[in-house]
């Protein structure tokens, strides 16, 4: 079974401490080799598009062994570091959490994501403690980033929002949290303020309004993932190129307008 590479882990905290990480987000082996070919530092995966990939809708739908394999598919061909969206843990049961995480890290992951979505705090808390006790069984040293959708899904008034995110950043530390998550921030006086007052390095999502990246990194963001946005665009490409081809079997889609089969096939060879 695919394991992480040797100081996969220690790297992969080592890019939180300076500078801004700019994280892309695989869906698949190929996908995720693909993108470590063209300089990403670390590789996440998205939920979405990993379960989209499977025939699964997101919201921990996804059957934990299809994203496991995913994830022993993704480490036996990329060297570089990868975490693993594993939404809510599919479940509400933090011991089936900490199951899911420790499946993650013999896989070879060395970070996840862990959200509240609609959830409670406490209920987050629990799977954070818990999941940081499976990995040390392990001997893991899993990075994991505790995302809040308080912005995202608009819980409470506008202008309470960033003191919730706070309150919340300040239990889910206390519970061995890593790292923040806070898709749906944007404006830059409220990441400011989370930066400054969270005490965890500060993760946002590439979304329409989101300052360039060199604004962020000065504002002390060290980490934006791209979230579910390439996966969807792969969709739509193979959406349009299938309603082409439907209408017409002759216009079949030109292959150097891709990646070239040589290029391809040489990536995915072991190295």
């Amino acid at each position: 079974m695919p394991v992480a590479p040797p100081n996969s882990a220690r790297d992969f905290r080592q890019l939180h401490e300076a500078g801004l990480l700019l994280l892309v987000n695989a869906w698949d082996a190929g996908s995720a080799r693909v993108m470590e070919s063209l300089g990403a530092k670390a590789l996440a995966t998205t939920s979405a598009g990993v379960a989209w990939a499977q025939g699964y809708p997101d919201g921990d739908k996804l059957p934990v062994s299809r994203l496991l394999d995913t994830v022993t598919a993704i480490a036996r061909l990329v060297k570089v570091p990868l975490t693993v969206d594993i939404e809510g843990g599919y479940s509400d049961d933090p011991n089936a959490v900490g199951e899911v995480a420790a499946g993650v890290v013999e896989a070879g992951g060395v970070g996840i994501n862990l959200e509240d979505g609609g959830g409670s705090v406490d209920l987050l808390c629990a799977k954070i403690e818990a999941v940081k006790r499976a990995a040390a069984k392990k001997s893991g040293d899993l990075f994991v980033n505790a995302r809040t959708d308080v912005f995202l899904r608009g819980i409470g008034p506008a202008e309470r929002r960033v003191e919730e995110t706070l309150a919340r950043a300040r239990r889910y530390r206390a519970a061995g949290a890593d790292g923040l998550f806070v898709p749906g921030l944007k404006t830059p006086v409220d990441i400011k303020a989370v930066v400054t007052e969270a005490g965890l390095p500060l993760n946002l999502m590439a979304i329409p309004g989101l300052p360039p990246a060199s604004e962020l990194a000065s504002l002390g963001v060290r980490r934006v993932s791209a979230g579910a946005g390439m996966a969807q665009a792969i969709f739509g490409r193979i959406a349009a190129l299938t309603t082409d081809f439907l209408r017409d079997g002759g216009a079949a889609p030109a292959p150097e307008a891709g990646i070239s089969y040589p290029t391809l096939n040489t990536l995915m060879a072991p190295r």
